[in-house]
């Protein structure tokens, strides 16, 4: 019976989500399609565009090897469809690596993808940051983390994230939404060293290229479950968006300041909704990627409720795109235009999309 209320209410996603592409009001154009859960993404050296993919799970489980994620988002099950992809200036796309771990949540808390959670470039080597690997996700012998890709496409693991993880606990976990291997979700490079920020145990951390891991703040100390997302850099600080908890509270999620020196964190902007990614543009103005604004649970009734907007230096918000879909990351191309992975979770394989959005000049 579950199996086929799951297969129902993917169709009804899918025909939902075809609906709301033939009827959206939006400004944004499409990129690239047919990707499987985009997530992370940044323009590489060469100009291209970096993406990271979270692939669409398995059916690999390791009930009863180890510690499972409780119910009802797990237990997991797992395979290896990953993948990064790249783009070329028209939007064409080949694949980089593939065959990364991917795994899904239960399929009654809606089947939730990770894999590939973001992408990075420390002087041209190319880093990517697992997010679906662990066994706690249903892969055995795996380990989140930091991974270097080579040129072949092959990769090494740098940093054991999960190992990281569990040898140093957060001051206040969730309990009843736990993930032993965390959930990590955005990375950005800073002076030849990466930063993760992973939303589940609330922490962001430092991962050198050999491998070294410090943890720069344990967000859950002060600040409690408040699902830390997207991170960014900006004149000396740390900037980070939450996703709030589920069921989704409009204007609860919250963009916030960390200094790294001090470790103290201040509210800087409020009044937003399950914020998936922030960045600054050329001229120091930040944008907030909300990808559901729609009070409620994650489903077909959120479809083109994601929007962005722009936090004016004087503080006012302007709205700079609507009409996205589960959108869950964003950034700034060498055109000027904002690059939004769309379709990010929630949808059928192959749904995801990069859209592309010409960003208004006044201020």
């Amino acid at each position: 019976m579950k199996s086929r209320m799951n297969r129902t209410l993917s169709l009804f996603i899918l025909l939902s989500l075809i609906a709301t592409l033939a009827g959206a009001q939006s400004n944004f154009t499409v990129f690239a399609s047919g990707l499987d859960n985009p997530r992370g993404l940044k323009f590489g050296p060469d100009g291209n565009l970096y993406l990271a993919e979270g692939g669409v799970g398995g059916t690999a489980s390791t009930v009863g090897q180890c510690v499972q994620v409780p119910d009802p988002i797990g237990p997991y099950t797992g395979g290896f469809t990953a993948r990064i992809s790249k783009f070329n200036p028209a939007g064409v796309r080949t694949t980089v690596a593939d065959g990364l771990p991917s795994s899904a949540a239960s399929p009654g808390a809606g089947g939730f993808v990770s894999g590939v959670a973001d992408v990075a470039f420390l002087g041209g080597q190319l880093y990517a940051l697992l997010a679906g690997a662990g066994c706690s996700h249903g892969l055995a012998n795996t380990s989140n983390g930091v991974i270097r890709v080579k040129g072949d496409g092959t990769w090494n693991l740098v940093a054991d994230l999960s190992a990281f993880q569990k040898a140093h606990p957060v001051a206040n976990p969730e309990a009843d939404d736990f993930e032993p291997d965390g959930t990590w979700y955005s990375m950005t490079a800073i002076g030849g060293l990466l930063f993760a920020m992973e939303p589940n145990h609330g922490e962001l951390d430092l991962i050198a290229p050999f491998g070294f891991v410090h943890r720069v703040s344990d967000i859950s100390a002060s600040e409690g479950h408040i699902v830390p997302t997207s991170v960014a850099f900006h004149n000396g600080y740390f900037y980070f968006g939450n996703l709030d908890h589920f069921p989704i509270v409009p204007g609860s999620s919250k963009v916030y300041r960390l200094n790294p020196f001090t470790g103290r964190i201040t509210v800087v902007a409020s009044g937003f909704t399950t914020i998936q990614g922030i960045t600054f543009d050329d001229r120091g103005r930040l944008y907030v990627l909300e990808s559901m604004t729609a009070a409620g649970l994650p489903g077909p009734g959120q479809l083109g409720t994601g929007t962005i907007v722009r936090v004016r230096h004087h503080g006012s918000v302007e709205t700079v795109a609507t009409g996205l879909s589960f959108p869950t990351a964003m950034t700034f191309g060498p055109d000027n235009k904002l690059y939004i992975s769309n379709f990010g979770f929630a949808t059928p394989p192959g749904a995801g999309q990069i859209v592309r959005i010409d960003v208004p000049k006044e201020d």
